[in-house]
């Protein structure tokens, strides 16, 4: 398992619209992308390649377009 000690969590600018129902996202390590609770940050860490976080984050963005 990868060291998380220097995870940077970050949430999304929108968090606050929805009354704080949201995750944080720390990208800045090597080879991984770590995503949690931000109401339950003790609660466990999901974690992904990059590339499966670019496409989850480009599907993301399609499906918003009209």
């Amino acid at each position: 398992m990868a060291d998380l000690t220097g995870a940077r969590w970050r949430t999304s600018t929108r968090s606050s619209s929805n009354g704080g129902n949201c995750v944080e996202v720390a990208d800045n390590l090597p080879g991984v992308v770590l995503v949690r609770d931000s109401k339950d940050r003790a609660g466990g860490t999901l974690t992904f390649p990059p590339s499966a976080w670019r496409t989850f984050i480009g599907q993301l963005a399609t499906a918003r377009r009209p």
